[in-house]
């Protein structure tokens, strides 16, 4: 229901509402009329929904009117120049594509004199009849956080109008925010009826008199449809997002030499004693570089001995931490409560209570199925201890499980199981996505075991999911995982219920993603499009919830192979993997300028030549690495080598993709994949050498004919070779030595 809105709202509301306004331009769509009109302060794009309501975009707002306003029309739209005492606006409006109800408006300014704006008005009125904007209802599903895509997707009540996703492109406020030193968070959101951007307020330092700056660059989709439900909601929220995906700038992404990195991040992890402790007669990774003060914990172990065992099993090349942290593991196992334990159990006296789960005996509710999943990807390579370990403890997260009926609090006793901390915030809950990760733990229970019983705890897990509406996002690898093991619940069952819950799990995924470039400040230093978020609320991203995120994507498409999933979905997971590797590399400090890091740090030390990762990279306005050097996060290049490249046996040859593949095919002189994603992006292809001699002769063959034009007249030389070709296409690449 209404809120209430500004006088500001209210008074374009009512004049909107003349039926006598004569409009500068008409253009019509498929359920929607547009009309384009001068009202005082403002241009307006105004869509009709209804014969007595319409939604309205502000393009630009002067206080003090236009003393000229000059229309042209061309085969893209309109430019429109409007001049005003305190400066000039040119504003760019256009329907981009045919038959769809998409609005785009780029609204730039140009002031007369150096200008502070200590207020900007939102740009989204809804307005009900008679120009009464607390006629209509909606609910907003999703809207900006922090630094997240400045986005809002949102439906009507009443009137029963359909939905509209409003997508702010950030990156093009660049100019604006460098030299107002303001951020892009927290600007895009608003109450209805009076929604969208309101910039931030420059009052320290001014718009620069005669440079131009982007003010808005606003895609809006307009559907007459409304969700129903929350797996309507997650359906049409991820298609919706796709459609202005393709239409919205997107960034270059550039070759990093991964392999290179990985032998930086072997050195220092196996060589830097702050990286180590010794406890209890083992050697344990440490959280953070240089944290002595707390006792070892199992889900760091595992965080690093995973994706050294996925690199071992890609090189062939074994290392002896691998074998240092397997041994050390059965001493996390505690028999009287029957699993394994956060904390090294011997070293519990350790733990300070200066946090909520420093204390013993208190469970993170997330905390106990984590371990255990790494534990059953180890036990499904063949790893013995694991499945030990892993088959002795997975009694005792089925007892939580059914004492909590599925839905499990933030903290709670592990003896007991008192509740410590019920919900995260009052009102959100508890740890929501739980469900999911703990569906994933049962479901590779049953992989290993084939105890159906295990199968049927997936299935209850997932259909506890259905009690808490749209909003599942606790943590973002987590929810990750959920997906994963909805789409496994879906390969085996077939069940709609399933795929759709996999899905819900996704939209939350993408509602904590960034689609914008962060360009002022530090942010130059830091690719950041298409970044996730690790906590719903989290202002900084982190590397391993990104990490284990990005890992499950490939294995969520690997259990999706040959079933019909949403396009929608195959885009976005695509060319999240393509960002995400394009710059992950600049978590490792090494990659960052000094005076770009914390010079104060929560937890350990921060050493910026070591090529271990920041946990926390933050807007572009505040150093990063405050909480500290995350030795857990050790595995992110050892997880993407894997991944990216295919290691040619017995050739000089790596094979490098960012996009994810499938149906790998490795015969003695070529090797054969499908490139996945959608036929409307494109990916890079780089062939490079494994060391400094040349590369063998080769040929690459692909299904686009385009493609295969730029590839056959590409220069080769012995360094390597990098392409790009579109998604979603079979590759193959056949050599013979020189």
């Amino acid at each position: 229901m209404s809120t209430g809105t500004s006088i500001w709202a209210a008074a374009a509301a009512n004049h909107l509402a003349d039926a006598q306004i004569k409009p500068l331009h008409q253009h019509n769509t498929p359920g929607f009329n547009f009309e384009v009109v001068e009202l005082n302060d403002s241009l307006w794009v105004t869509a009709q929904l209804t014969k007595k309501s319409k939604i309205a975009f502000r393009t630009a707002y002067s206080p003090d009117g236009y003393l000229n306003i000059d229309v042209t029309e061309n085969q893209d739209g309109l430019i429109i120049n409007l001049k005003g005492l305190t400066g000039n606006y040119n504003v760019l409006i256009s329907w981009p594509v045919n038959n769809e109800s998409i609005l785009h408006y780029t609204v730039k300014y140009k002031p007369a004199n150096d200008t502070f704006i200590p207020f900007w008005p939102r740009d989204i009125v809804i307005i009900g009849d008679k120009g009464n904007v607390n006629e209509t209802t909606g609910e907003i599903h999703v809207s900006q956080t922090g630094g997240r895509s400045g986005l809002i997707y949102a439906s009507f009540k009443q009137p029963k109008a359909g939905s509209f996703l409003y997508f702010q492109n950030l990156t093009a406020l660049e100019t604006y925010n460098v030299d107002t030193e303001t951020p892009a968070t927290d600007v895009v959101g608003g109450q209805w009826p009076e929604l969208g951007l309101s910039l931030p307020p420059a009052i320290n330092k001014p718009l620069q008199a005669g440079k131009e700056y982007t003010l808005s660059d606003a895609f809006v989709l307009l559907s007459d449809k409304a969700p129903s439900n929350q797996f309507e909601l997650s359906k049409n929220f991820l298609d919706a997002i796709a459609d202005l995906y393709l239409l919205i700038p997107k960034p270059d992404t550039k070759y990093h030499d991964y392999p290179g990195i990985l032998q930086n991040a072997i050195n220092d992890l196996q060589n830097n004693k702050g990286c180590w402790s010794h406890r209890s007669g083992h050697p344990y990774i440490n959280a953070y570089v240089c944290d002595y003060n707390t006792p070892p914990e199992i889900m760091v172990q595992l965080a690093v001995l995973l994706p050294i065992t996925e690199y071992t099993e890609w090189s062939g090349i074994k290392s002896q931490m691998e074998t240092n942290i397997k041994d050390a593991l059965p001493a996390f196992y505690d028999k009287k409560i029957g699993t394994v334990m956060r904390w090294l159990p011997s070293e519990e006296h350790m733990l300070d209570e200066s946090e909520e789960q420093k204390v013993p005996l208190v469970m993170d509710a997330w905390y106990l199925h984590h371990p255990l999943l790494n534990l059953a990807r180890l036990a499904s390579a063949g790893d013995k201890l694991a499945k030990d370990l892993l088959l002795k403890s997975v009694d005792y997260a089925i007892k939580v499980a059914h004492h909590f009926n599925y839905v499990w609090p933030v903290f709670y006793k592990m003896d007991t199981l008192e509740v410590i901390k019920a919900e995260a915030k009052e009102g959100a809950g508890g740890e929501k996505d739980v469900a999911g990760i703990y569906a994933h733990v049962m479901l590779q229970i049953w992989e290993l075991t084939g105890d159906k019983k295990y199968f049927h705890e997936a299935e209850k897990a997932a259909e506890s999911m259905l009690q808490h509406g749209f909003d599942v996002f606790y943590q973002a690898n987590n929810t990750m995982f959920g997906a994963k093991a909805m789409m496994l619940l879906y390969r085996e069952t077939k069940k709609e219920i399933y795929r759709d819950l996999s899905y819900l799990f996704l939209a939350n995924i993408f509602k904590n993603i960034a689609l914008w470039e962060c360009n002022y400040g530090y942010g130059q230093y830091f690719p950041s499009f298409f970044k996730l978020y690790p906590l719903s609320d989290a202002p900084y991203v982190a590397v391993y919830e990104e990490q284990e995120a990005y890992s499950g994507v490939h294995e969520y498409l690997s259990y999706a192979e040959g079933l019909d999933i949403l396009p929608s979905v195959s885009l976005l997971l695509a060319e999240f993997v393509k960002y995400m590797v394009g710059r992950a590399v600049y978590y490792y400090p090494p990659m960052l300028p000094k005076e770009m890091l914390s010079t104060e740090v929560k937890t350990g030390e921060l050493d910026p030549d070591l090529w271990i990762a920041l946990e926390d990279i933050h807007d572009g306005w505040e150093q990063s690495g405050s909480v500290g050097q995350e030795v857990y996060g050790a595995g992110l290049a050892f997880g993407i080598v894997p991944r990216q490249y295919i290691n040619v046996k017995d050739e000089n040859c790596l094979v490098f993709i960012d996009y994810p593949i499938s149906d790998k095919t490795e015969k003695k002189s070529s090797v054969s994949f499908k490139v996945l994603g959608d036929k409307q992006l494109t990916c890079r292809i780089c062939i490079v050498p494994k060391d400094e001699s040349r590369l063998p002769k080769f040929t690459v063959e692909v299904e686009n004919e385009e493609d295969q034009g730029v590839i056959n007249k590409a220069n080769r030389n012995k360094k390597g070779f990098e392409y790009m070709i579109h998604g979603d296409q079979k590759v193959t690449i056949s050599w013979h030595s020189n």
